[in-house]
């Protein structure tokens, strides 16, 4: 018989249960149990695991590797897919092999490479994927000096973090002095440069940010998979514009990612994400882990966590070709039962792992709404 697939998400996000859901409806009827840990008590994914702990907080890079590897060792951790700490613990993978587990993202050399923006668009330059222009930031003179360079080409000039992930510190930079127009409706990205150099002049150390202009719709992301020979097995694109969402196999955004997760050794799971500058598109941003809305793969017939997984496993699926592809959706909200009680907090200096706390069966209540997407067809 069979053995059941033990898989373990640390710290990550909460549309991850989606991910977990397609584990266990794999297309080779496979038994697989899910551990889960997570520093917020009451994150879905808890909810979503068969058994599930908390993690003990402002533990540094080196003590969460030695966390993880006792945690992959006491529950028998076939594949671990890792968010938080990804560079430490990737740094690591002889150990967390040695102890029978399987590491699922990409070697230390790629992970660093794509960890600091600036370093990714010198070196996907260089094997000839095209980037938007971009200024690296330090100052209020470096900031001006490259927002009036920008606009006097006809740009809008944004900026982000030089490191991070997803759209976390970005915004636009506009000229409109701040008024009762910023504090009406949403919260809005744009702010005034008058009060980002304030911002700048005040604060106790430099920043840094990467500034370049405002790319255009549509956003597509590509899903790669690639296995540890550095061949894509999976490359599926994305598209986004406004609401509207949908797939797409055209090679302008493919070719291009699939230069970078072979040229740069992105195997398993990465995100690949592209944008209009003028009527090219360009490298907007590459993430070495699984995207939030991978799931969405399964409106093309495919199930890309679970061909991870096998990867992982030893255990080619080959190229994984979708059936077909889906049509248009929109992403909206949607409920996810909690636990009936939150687990305790985990105290910083606590050593010792909670015991886990095996997860509600899903016909229990829904207690409060938990942070996810459903995908939804218009």
């Amino acid at each position: 018989m069979v053995s059941r697939v033990r898989v373990w998400l640390n710290r990550t996000y909460a549309e991850n249960v989606f991910f977990m859901d397609q584990l266990r409806r794999n297309p080779s009827d496979r038994a697989v149990a899910i551990h889960a840990t997570h520093g917020d008590p009451d994150s879905p994914v808890l909810a979503a695991a068969d058994t599930a702990e908390l993690e003990p907080e402002n533990l540094s890079p080196a003590g969460y590797v030695e966390y993880a590897l006792d945690q992959c060792g006491r529950r028998g951790i076939d594949v671990f897919v890792p968010r938080l700490h990804q560079s430490a613990i990737v740094a690591h993978r002889a150990e967390f092999e040695a102890a029978g587990t399987a590491v699922l993202a990409p070697p230390p050399e790629a992970v660093a490479v794509f960890h600091d923006k600036v370093i990714a668009y010198e070196a996907v330059q260089a094997i000839g994927v095209p980037v938007p222009p971009w200024y690296r930031v330090r100052s209020e003179d470096e900031l001006v000096a490259a927002v009036e360079e920008l606009e006097a080409g006809g740009h809008k000039a944004c900026f982000k973090p030089a490191s991070g992930a997803g759209g976390v510190g970005f915004r636009i930079i506009t000229r409109t002095p701040f008024s009762l127009t910023q504090l009406s409706g949403f919260p809005s990205p744009y702010v005034p440069l008058d009060l980002v150099l304030e911002a700048l002049r005040q604060a106790e150390e430099p920043v840094d940010w990467l500034v370049m202009p405002r790319l255009e719709q549509p956003e597509v992301s590509v899903d790669c998979l690639t296995g540890p020979d550095n061949r894509v097995r999976l490359a599926v694109g994305r598209t986004k514009n406004g609401r509207r969402r949908g797939f797409t196999l055209h090679e302008q955004w493919l070719d291009p990612a699939r230069r970078i997760a072979e040229g740069f050794g992105l195997h398993y799971l990465s995100n690949i994400q592209f944008r209009m500058f003028g009527d090219r598109p360009v490298l907007m941003d590459v993430n070495t882990r699984p995207a939030g809305g991978l799931h969405q793969l399964s409106l093309c017939g495919v199930n890309a966590p679970w061909a991870a997984v096998q990867l992982a496993l030893g255990e080619d699926p080959g190229e994984v070709v979708p059936p077909f592809l889906g049509q248009d959706y929109t992403v909206v909200s949607g409920l996810r039962p909690l636990r009936p009680v939150s687990l305790p907090q985990r105290q910083p200096e606590t050593t010792d792992p909670l015991p886990a706390v095996p997860a509600p069966p899903s016909a229990q209540p829904v207690d409060s709404v938990g942070a996810a997407a459903q995908v939804l067809p218009l």
